[in-house]
């Protein structure tokens, strides 16, 4: 008897944070998947690359029969540090 194996195709979604280089352009990376980052001299190409990013990561952790992280919560504050300049 065969066995017939449905392909289907599942969405992920990732909090991805964005920096602006300091040698112009941008940074990116996704904090559930360690090592995943890229860059790209706008906005939009940043982005582009990080989803192609995230797709070869996730492609690799399947080829290899890895757990693809779940997305936890991320949480971005700001903390304000006094610190004491000479002049």
């Amino acid at each position: 008897m065969w066995r017939i194996m449905k392909k289907f195709k599942k969405n992920y979604s990732y909090s991805v944070f964005y920096e602006v280089a300091p040698e112009g352009g941008y940074v990116a990376l996704v904090p559930a998947l360690p090592g995943c980052h890229t860059q790209g001299e706008t906005l939009e190409e940043t982005e582009q690359n990080i989803k192609e990013a995230i797709e070869v990561y996730l492609e690799s952790l399947r080829v290899h029969r890895e757990s693809i992280p779940q997305e936890s919560k991320s949480f971005q504050g700001v903390v304000n540090v006094p610190v004491l300049i000479s002049r």
